[in-house]
């Protein structure tokens, strides 16, 4: 049954479930981030938000750390002792070795399943590692870029791992949360390949959850169909979801300004969106909507490409 409520320019319709599929895969192989020279709490945070999720979906968790290896400019190379980049090798190696410790104490202490890895990489070279390792997860859980952060490092590795990793990436903001929940999901909806393929990616998540809802960002453009999001809501129904469409104006914002506005009145607890991009001389570039969420995001976002 399909109903429509309009109430402060918006238009809401609610599909109930029709028939119920069989469950899709399981999330059961997770790899998360460790910053091994984090100086806020914003590490801390994420490691608590993925052992929660390993915790509740009964997940394998790996803690990997990127220990990346010093590079000195050519015009000092010579001047420098190798000595120097030999103490500087292993410094930032023992930070990264004293950080997988500290993550496998806590997993340990919350009796989860996990492991530790270290990758030793080329500052260059180090976000497409990551990428490559996640191929055999399930889920790759990431760190939000912060405002203060002069390292472009934490952006670099979720464009890798977004565009190059072939899984789904969940990006937790700097400011939390530290725990997994999922009250209430929202679905970021255009019709796109790679919503689609966001949605897919989520399912185990979003069957988890007591509320969902599609959200349509009206730009004024000429829509696929009468009912935009009609046939998505059908579709999880059908994976005995109880989904709610959701239709707002963009008023003049762009669609990711459109979404964080509606985020930060709604408050869900995650967000499934496409991720954007284009590739430029062999290297993705993130798409303008894909770049907004990211920059100002306040709940977490899971993404697939």
């Amino acid at each position: 049954m399909l109903t429509g409520i309009k109430a402060a320019g918006a238009m809401t319709q609610t599909i109930a479930p029709t028939i119920t599929g069989d469950p899709a895969m399981a999330i059961r192989d997770i790899i998360v981030h460790i910053d091994s020279h984090a100086k806020d709490e914003s590490d801390k945070k994420r490691q608590g938000y993925a052992r929660s999720m390993a915790r509740v979906l009964d997940a394998h968790l790996t803690g990997l750390a990127i220990a990346v290896e010093p590079v000195l400019p050519p015009m000092v190379m010579g001047e420098v002792p190798a000595s120097v980049l030999d103490t500087q090798r292993e410094r930032l190696r023992s930070d990264a070795e004293d950080a997988l410790q500290q993550f496998a104490k806590a997993a340990e202490a919350d009796g989860l399943r996990f492991d530790t890895a270290m990758l030793n990489a080329l500052e260059a070279s180090a976000s497409q590692a990551f990428a490559i390792r996640s191929r055999t997860s399930d889920l790759a859980i990431l760190g939000q870029e912060q405002p203060e952060d002069g390292s472009p490092m934490r952006t670099l590795l979720i464009e890798s791992a977004l565009f190059e990793s072939g899984r789904p990436v969940l990006i937790v903001p700097y400011i939390g949360p530290d725990t997994f929940e999922l009250t209430s999901c929202l679905v970021a909806w255009d019709g796109s390949r790679e919503a689609a393929r966001s949605v897919h990616e989520a399912l185990p998540l979003l069957e988890r959850a007591h509320e969902v809802n599609i959200l349509v960002v009206d730009t004024g453009q000429v829509a696929e169909d009468d009912a935009p999001g009609t046939s998505l809501a059908a579709h999880l129904a059908r994976h005995d979801l109880d989904v709610t469409i959701k239709t707002v104006p963009a008023g003049g914002l762009d669609v990711a300004s459109a979404i964080l506005s509606y985020v930060d009145d709604t408050r869900p607890d995650l967000v499934v969106m496409g991720g954007y991009g284009h590739s430029r001389l062999r290297e993705f570039l993130m798409g303008g909507a894909t770049r907004g969420m990211l920059r100002s995001m306040t709940a977490p976002v899971l993404m697939a490409h």
